[in-house]
């Protein structure tokens, strides 16, 4: 392998401090490949293990009839075996495809939106070092004493709010520092973590329980991924504007204007709110994303819940429902109240239409309106109004006929 720069005062800078970080973090994912899933792996014998238990519970699974033998089950998992298989154990297949989608493709798409020739990473990032360059030297040249008068006396520095131009310029410069380092370095540190362990969150893929854990794996993949092409893209328009300002600034001497170094500030924070913001917008596109598999899982299991819930009313619902001969006798209890009552049944129709008829407490629904042959369900209550709140008149002489 080849030597990487380190860290240190040869990689003074944003650019080439991005660049070592490259350099050696593709060298750690490739030795941690080789340490974990290579010729001489940790790991060969768990991955050993893990296939054995694949193929016997597919082959439960057909004893016991909850799998089936077709092009259609078979053939999701042999492309799952056979994916598993080449990125777990292919430095070469893993290198080409998931090292370089994740850190590749998202600069190869910031350049062509950016219109750059090569790497737009290392673009954003020289920009970025000319103007960290022009505020520091603004800010040392505003820190050096003003020359003494012809009385000996040397002025000082002229403060607002306590702070002078060079303590400003230095804040800001830090600010811009500090909003690189702190999504974009980070970032690539992070999704180099995650690449050196990636072979063993494929294996999980293999399993329904543990595929949860590769769906996570690849959504921080994804995550760390699309942060440092945000940032480029929303940095770079902030680099651009403020460099102009730095300039002037520069070019001022050792007496910068005040409302310069003010807006360059502003201008600072801005720059730092937008690292911050690329950052969120990538964990919300990532937050709503689902894998088609997860998905389809998900739905099938909601699927099947439902259907037992549904199940589970019906069972219920007929085994509190009365009988036929408990049925006919309740209608039959509920025309003797309403024949005693002397209140007749109306029509449907009237019922529906009339709103007077629909405001009076008094009428009461007897006829049964189901179609003929539906007496399989659960009967209708219609027998909703005043005549409800009685019970049928015990057996006996009728009080009411005077002899």
């Amino acid at each position: 392998m080849n030597a990487c720069p380190t860290l240190g005062a040869d990689t003074a800078g944003i650019a080439p401090a991005l660049r070592a970080i490259d350099c050696m973090t593709g060298q750690a994912t490739a030795t941690a490949f080789g340490r974990l899933f290579g010729a001489q792996g940790a790991l060969m014998p768990a991955l050993t293990i893990l296939l054995t238990l694949y193929v016997a519970f597919f082959a439960i699974g057909l004893l016991t009839g909850r799998s089936r033998l077709g092009v259609s089950a078979l053939t999701p998992r042999m492309m799952t075996l056979g994916l598993v298989l080449t990125f777990a154990t292919s430095w070469a297949a893993y290198q080409n495809v998931v090292w370089q989608l994740a850190t590749g493709a998202p600069d190869q798409l910031a350049g062509l939106v950016a219109g750059t020739h090569g790497s737009a990473t290392q673009a954003f990032a020289d920009r970025l070092d000319r103007l960290f360059g022009a505020v520091a030297d603004a800010a040392q040249a505003a820190a050096k004493p003003a020359p003494a008068t012809p009385t000996g006396i040397t002025p000082a520095a002229a403060t607002v709010g306590g702070f002078n131009a060079s303590t400003v310029l230095w804040l800001a410069a830090i600010m811009l520092l500090l909003g690189t380092v702190g999504v974009m370095i980070t970032a690539k540190i992070a999704l180099a973590a995650l690449l050196a362990l990636g072979p063993v969150f494929v294996l999980f893929a293999l399993f329904g329980g543990t595929r949860g854990l590769f769906e996570g794996w690849l959504k921080g993949v994804v995550l760390f991924a699309l942060a440092p092409m945000l940032a480029v893209l929303l940095g770079g328009a902030a680099v651009i504007a403020l460099m102009p300002v730095a300039d002037a600034i520069a070019l001022s001497g050792g007496e910068p204007d005040p409302r310069g170094v003010g807006v360059l500030f502003v201008g600072a924070s801005v720059y730092v709110a937008l690292m911050a913001m690329a950052l969120k917008v990538a964990t919300v596109l990532v937050a709503g994303w689902r894998l088609p598999g997860a998905g389809a899982a998900r739905s099938e299991a909601a699927e099947r819940t439902a259907r037992a819930a549904a199940a589970a009313g019906i069972a219920a619902t007929a085994a509190v429902s009365p009988s036929s001969g408990d049925r006919s006798q309740t209608d039959e209890r509920v025309r003797g109240i309403v024949a005693g009552l002397g209140v007749s049944a109306p029509e449907p129709a009237l019922v529906a239409d009339d709103p007077r008829v629909r405001r009076s407490a008094q009428v009461i629904a007897l006829s049964d309106h189901r179609p003929a042959g539906a007496a399989g369900g659960r009967p209708r209550s219609e027998a909703n109004g005043l005549g409800s709140r009685f019970r049928t008149p015990p057996a006996g002489p009728n009080k009411g006929i005077v002899s």
